[in-house]
């Protein structure tokens, strides 16, 4: 059937969409989520089919393409071509293959992800993938050849050192910036870390989103490597390199029901790693009611798996379990996250000392993985020498940012409002789930001034009226919905 093509002027993100009139898909015989095989010119696209029940969106004879498939064909609004019946991509039958408890071979998961790169799979046929492993699991070697697999299948950094460094923390804990205060300490003991960082998804702040404060993190790798050559490190956004980039596709849909499949968590973690070349990871699970891991027993279980993955893939891990019942720092937001990172890198006085502390042990720990003597002294020595803090004003400075901004520059928002203790005692509980909460709702981390300040935590004390946190928002509004969201849920517990 020849078709002329409707531009529809909207962007999936991936899935190859096209739509056609009832009329049309009757006369074929097709229905919704069905595939039709587009052919233009010298090109051809395999595309899932949705359909219009009324001229309005799509008129008989016509064919509505999303931007994925003109870009892919580079067609043009009114030109025209003929469609045919298309055949379901090869890596449905293996993820069916999954669903009934099948091993997958190494060739059958380069072909799945082969297929969600190349947009050949709808967001369904994903989910039934994620869904296979998270109810079937993964064994080591499916895991292996997953890792591996993403990271042939997309971009890799190669740098020329024989020991290249990194860490990972599995989150769910606000304010745990401790990647932004680790990594100058690394750089400036001499050894090599090039930092790739995520960006917010269900948290008030990322790493990358704390960072782009100080400078950009949107990198090409062939910037990141310039940047790492120069400095010994960097920290950039990894969503803008693609490394990995079938691992980016999967978290997005695992993300609404928070699948973490072990062997899914453990690929996507470590080929990441091995995008970037690491020797030496050291892998952060913190445990908490509100983190991925609720229970000790869980986290050591993923130890074991971690070193054993790493092992495989001649990688040196060690993995750390901390305390994830409370938001670590006093800043939660991108902006006020930034100013407690520069205060512990200035040794200011107003620093967060269990932030501090904890990039200290983390630097330590990572130091002594690759055999360095008195670690923990080095790293304290780095930090509170300044050498740290020379070593960020380089990354900022070759990364594109001001090397000179000072964190009472930084710009936080306007409307504040103070929580202060409705009683005396002491504070038995600070919940990670409120309080990130009631930070993203005062619009963080879009507006990077918007976000929380902790005044106390978990074993102060405190006297009726203290000051227990204030909310900052770009917005009167936003902010009126904080104090709304407090009011439902008291993020803080006194006894």
């Amino acid at each position: 059937m020849k078709l002329k093509v409707k531009d529809m002027d909207i962007a999936t993100g991936g899935t190859l969409i096209a739509i056609l009139h009832q009329s049309d898909a009757q006369k074929l015989d097709l229905h919704h989520e069905d595939r039709i095989k587009i052919r233009f010119r010298n090109k051809s696209a395999s595309a899932v089919m949705d359909i219009a029940e009324t001229k309005k969106a799509v008129k008989p004879g016509c064919i509505g393409l999303f931007e994925e498939v003109l870009d892919k064909l580079n067609v043009k609004h009114d030109n025209t071509f003929e469609i045919y019946l298309g055949e379901e991509p090869r890596s449905v039958g293996y993820i069916r293959k999954k669903l009934d408890g099948g091993r997958l071979s190494k060739e059958e998961i380069e072909q799945i992800i082969k297929d969600i790169l190349n947009n050949n799979l709808s967001a369904i046929e994903i989910t039934y993938f994620i869904s296979a492993v998270y109810t079937k699991g993964f064994d080591i070697e499916e895991t292996i050849n997953l890792t591996k697999e993403m990271v042939e299948h997309g971009e890799t950094l190669k740098l020329d050192k024989r020991v290249v460094v990194d860490k990972h923390s599995s989150g769910g804990v606000p304010g745990n910036r401790t990647t932004m205060i680790i990594v100058p300490i690394i750089a400036a003991a001499g050894l090599t870390i090039p930092k790739t960082s995520s960006r917010a998804i269900s948290s008030p702040a990322g790493t990358a989103d704390t960072m782009e404060v100080l400078a950009p993190v949107s990198l090409p790798v062939s910037k990141m490597k310039r940047v790492v050559n120069k400095t010994n490190a960097c920290i950039v956004w990894g969503g803008a390199m693609n490394l990995a980039a079938a691992d980016d596709k999967m978290i997005k849909i695992r993300h609404p029901l928070s699948l973490d499949p072990r062997g899914m968590l453990l690929a996507s973690i470590m080929a990441k790693k091995q995008a970037v070349n690491s020797t030496h990871v050291l892998v952060d699970l913190p445990v908490g009611k509100s983190t991925k891991f609720k229970t000790i027993t869980e986290a050591k279980s993923l130890k074991k798996d971690f070193i054993r993955v790493g092992r495989r893939l001649g990688m040196k891990v060690d993995v750390i379990l901390t305390d994830g019942k409370q938001p670590i720092g006093n800043g939660i937001g991108p902006a006020l996250e930034a100013r407690d990172v520069l205060y512990v890198l200035r040794n200011d006085p107003r620093a967060p000392q269990d932030l501090k502390e904890k990039s200290l042990m983390m630097a330590a720990k990572m130091m002594q993985m690759t055999g360095h003597k008195n670690c923990k002294e080095r790293a304290r020595t780095i930090l509170e020498s300044g050498k740290a803090y020379e070593k960020m004003k380089e990354i900022i400075k070759e990364q594109g940012g001001n090397p000179k901004i000072n964190p009472d520059s930084i710009k936080v928002g306007e409307f504040t409002y103070m929580v202060k203790a409705e009683k005396a005692g002491k504070i038995i509980s600070v919940d990670n789930k409120i309080i990130a909460k009631v930070a993203r709702v005062a619009g963080a981390p879009r507006d990077r001034g918007a976000g929380l300040y902790l005044h106390k935590h978990i074993g102060d004390c405190v006297e009726k009226g203290t000051p227990l946190m204030t909310i900052y928002s770009e917005s009167e509004q936003k902010l009126k919905y904080a104090k709304e969201v407090l009011k439902m849920f008291d993020g803080i517990e006194i006894n």
